[in-house]
């Protein structure tokens, strides 16, 4: 047994060096090509949405960038065009909020450019009974499947791939939306969504990462991306 031990460790090592993709769609823990957007302990890196602080309404709480009160969207202060992007999020029950990405700030509201991807308690929130409002749908446009999202309370997982044309929704390891801006298909649901009357919508090819304040208790941690050439 004990000249077993060497090889063991060899074999160790070599599955830590190893960073494949699950086939699930859920990632590995990031590597040296991943970028921390919140380092679980202060706000560097984030600002309200056309402002130039972080609203008070938003603070680290238990290694988590969290609203805990009136504040406001907020925005990374970094743009991507091309990337790859995880995090995890908890909500309180019945609470509402969102992830966005490829934002700017040439409109009043964020969601009038950025596409988002919901945050809900489906069972206490109205959206939840849609899933074209549901959690994990890419709002208003693309639906989620039912019985992915976690309870109130319980931390989900989230990857996000945006990449040219092509975007990918991941939840809890299941892709829960695929589609390609300005595909026909894309652009025949935007012309029949709230969306339609905002010429900007879905049309930046680069922006911010942008968390909601929808007015409830949220929490996201652990948020990653890598950008892809």
């Amino acid at each position: 047994m004990p000249r077993s031990a060497p090889a063991f460790l060899l074999l160790l090592l070599g599955c830590a060096s190893y960073r494949p993709l699950k086939s699930t769609g859920e990632p590995y823990a990031p590597g040296p090509s991943w970028t921390s957007l919140f380092d679980g302990r202060t706000t560097a890196g984030w600002r309200g949405y056309r402002k130039d602080s972080l609203p008070a309404g938003w603070q680290v709480v238990d290694g988590a960038l969290t609203r805990v009160g009136l504040a406001g969207d907020i925005i990374s202060t970094g743009t991507y065009a091309n990337f790859e992007l995880t995090l995890e999020w908890k909500i309180s029950p019945g609470g509402n909020s969102g992830i966005f990405y490829r934002a700017s700030e040439d409109t009043d509201a964020i969601y009038w450019n950025a596409p988002e991807m919901q945050v809900l308690d489906d069972s206490g929130h109205s959206d939840g009974r849609s899933r074209l409002t549901a959690a994990g749908s890419d709002y208003g446009i693309y639906p989620s499947p039912a019985g992915v999202v976690k309870r109130a309370g319980e931390w989900n997982a989230v990857r996000l791939v945006v990449n040219g044309t092509h975007v990918e929704q991941w939840l809890n390891g299941v892709k829960v939306v695929e589609y390609e801006f300005g595909s026909p298909d894309w652009t025949a649901r935007v012309a029949a969504s709230k969306f339609a009357p905002h010429p900007h919508y879905g049309k930046n090819t680069a922006g911010h990462i942008g968390l909601q304040d929808h007015g409830d208790w949220v929490a996201f941690r652990n948020i990653q991306i890598r950008v892809l050439p």
